[in-house]
């Protein structure tokens, strides 16, 4: 935790710590992941120095968005991604969809 952080802070960090390991996450990813969601808190909060426009302007806090963006970097997920989604769901013809046909029959 930064210097300076309050009381209220330090509990979050504790507690957002304890959860990742309960979850199995190694000792370092839990400490990272709980440093992460309290930093941003902070500056959405303005208890930040600096803080980026992602961590002030987000509409979702990072404990409700809850992995919401995950995989989905430029392009969104890969073909094979969204291969083995479609081939969990049954989705018949999937072999012979390109990427575009593959996620319109997932519905995305």
């Amino acid at each position: 935790m930064p210097a300076g952080s309050t009381p209220k802070r330090e509990r979050q960090y504790e507690h957002i710590k304890d959860s990742q390991k309960e979850r199995g996450a190694s000792d370092r990813r839990a400490k990272e992941i709980a440093s992460r969601t309290v930093n941003k808190e902070r500056a959405r909060s303005g208890e930040s120095g600096q803080a980026s426009k992602t961590s002030t302007q987000d509409k979702k806090s990072a404990y409700r968005r809850g992995g919401e963006r995950s995989h989905q970097g430029a392009q969104g997920p890969t073909k094979d991604q969204l291969y083995q989604e479609a081939r969990k769901k049954n989705i018949g013809g999937r072999s012979s969809m390109n990427k575009d046909e593959l996620r319109k029959a997932l519905g995305r």
